[in-house]
């Protein structure tokens, strides 16, 4: 059995855990919205047509934040179509997705069931095919109280109130040459420079994302950053970063190990950062929106679900509709430890997607909706993830990977909420055939303290829940957790992600 040790103390901290962290994304894309969200016709759909149990699912699921519109999508996006009558409301042609859009469900259904899931909303921008103007007109019609044409037509159209959204993204992944309008960097530099500042002058205190890389492995990555801050750092506060995994080629310690290069994204987007900083002097710390990140296996899209035919223009297709697997699951919650790590700097972040597409919840049209194995990591981690991340203290054994050379067996990140004295800690086992002993080691307690361990694992790693099987994965059952004088022992199952959680954590103790 290999072993582990993990020491951690509460008055090391790497910053507060933002409930941003634990956000989504939902697009209009394939099932995501039409027949995924909103099904009229199904039994379970309220008087706006929103799947109720759907809305259970993703209220249990505890997302704090959902982006939207897009993604791609918003890039052709024209926000008008999405408001007033709906049986006036222009079908379009999607460009992004090779669909058409019937704009049945805008900003005013979907604000609504945002408030229902206990959501914040963040709002996208289309500066794809379209700029100032459209961006000034949306936030108008957003957010002003009342007195104006625009949000006087708001108030015509069911919502008096402002909406209030604080956080907006200026256009979505401007560096892909897929993206309708793509720009070169000084050209999307300077037009999200316009249309931030614009928009401060409608209200200073809006949160700005601008647009970083859409991959860390795209030929323009690093420099993409530094000239899109160097015209936008004034500007704005956050830079986005986007990121997905699969495993290729049966290369599962590889797969496992992803974690390892969010970690080297993330570093390298606030070194980019923090090198404009200091060349300007400022004082002003730009921080990061992890916005979209998942597993996604992309071939799929390119082999089975793209749309192709001038002719061929389906509403809701199944696009991008995988199946995770345990194997997923425990990768999805190494990520999560990752963003974990670095809650200083990285204040948001999406997983993408939330429904049917890439996505922790499945429905079937008129019938269930069910938990997909990522589901799990994401839940408990937004459930028990409180207060301050934890600079956490790793000593494990080693594997060798085709893609990123040597890295632990074992990873984890950890949080402690001082007020209620609790502390949790995210542990993977990267190990394909090995059980590893992990030691906890809390110094700051003394005696024995009650805590409890819930894992998710399978003897079948790529095990999945399917609408023939929705249940055949989940988190195992709590095991009970004694800590005597600070110190725990715990076994880790090969392919794993385990949560720990430890009460009564007292930080005035202990060696500093």
């Amino acid at each position: 059995m290999a072993v582990a040790r993990l020491a951690l103390d509460p008055r090391r901290t790497v910053g507060p855990v933002n409930r941003r962290l634990f956000g989504s994304f939902v697009e209009h894309l394939g099932r995501a919205v039409t027949n995924g969200i909103y099904e009229p016709s199904h039994p379970s759909a309220n008087e706006q047509g929103f799947r109720k149990d759907v809305i259970d699912l993703v209220a249990e699921l505890g997302v704090s934040v959902i982006r939207y519109p897009g993604g791609n999508f918003v890039s052709g996006y024209k926000w008008e179509d999405g408001v007033g009558q709906v049986a006036e409301r222009p079908r379009r042609l999607d460009l992004a997705w090779h669909s058409i859009e019937t704009n049945e469900v805008g900003l005013h259904e979907f604000a609504g069931w945002v408030a229902s899931v206990d959501s914040e909303l963040m709002l996208a921008v289309n500066l794809g095919t379209r700029g100032i103007d459209a961006a000034l007109s949306l936030v108008e019609y957003c957010n002003l109280r009342g007195g104006t044409a625009l949000a006087d037509e708001r108030a015509r159209n069911g919502r008096v109130d402002s909406f209030g959204i604080r956080m907006w993204c200026l256009g979505n992944e401007m560096d892909g040459p897929w993206q309708i309008g793509h720009q070169s960097a000084d050209d999307y530099g300077k037009l999200a420079s316009r249309t931030a500042r614009a928009m401060r002058a409608f209200d200073p205190s809006l949160e700005l994302v601008v647009c970083g890389s859409s991959d860390a492995q795209m030929p323009t990555f690093g420099e993409w950053e530094r000239a899109v801050l160097s015209h936008t750092y004034d500007d704005v506060d956050y830079i986005s970063c986007h990121a997905y995994y699969e495993e290729q080629n049966g290369d599962l310690g590889s797969f496992l190990a992803s974690a390892v290069d969010m970690d080297q994204f993330i570093e390298s987007v606030i070194a980019t950062a923090d090198h404009m900083k200091a060349a300007r002097g400022s004082d002003k710390i730009i921080n990061l929106s992890f916005d979209e990140w998942n597993v996604w296996y992309q071939c799929r899209f390119e082999n089975v679900d793209k749309i192709n035919g001038v002719d061929n223009w389906p509403i809701a297709p199944r696009l991008l509709e995988d199946s995770y697997s345990v194997v997923d699951a425990v990768v999805v919650g190494n990520l999560l430890i990752s963003l974990l790590r670095h809650a200083d700097r990285v204040r948001c972040a999406c997983l993408a997607q939330l429904v049917n597409v890439i996505a922790p919840i499945m429905t079937q049209p008129g019938g269930i909706a069910w938990r997909q194995t990522i589901f799990f990591p994401l839940a408990l981690t937004a459930q028990l993830a409180r207060g301050e991340s934890l600079q956490a203290q790793l000593s494990c054994d080693e594997y060798d990977t085709a893609a990123y050379g040597s890295v632990p067996v074992v990873d984890a990140a950890a949080t402690h909420d001082g007020q209620a004295g609790r502390a949790s800690i995210f542990v993977v086992n990267r190990s394909l055939t090995e059980t590893t002993e992990l030691t906890v080691e809390l110094p700051c307690l003394t005696g024995d303290t009650a805590g409890s361990a819930t894992t998710l694992s399978d003897a079948d790693v790529y095990a999945a829940n399917t609408l023939i099987n929705p249940k055949r994965v989940g988190p195992h059952t709590n095991e009970s957790l004694t800590l005597s004088d600070g110190y725990a022992t715990i076994a880790l199952p090969p392919v794993s992600w385990t949560v720990i959680e430890i009460n009564q954590i007292s930080p005035g103790a202990g060696e500093a």
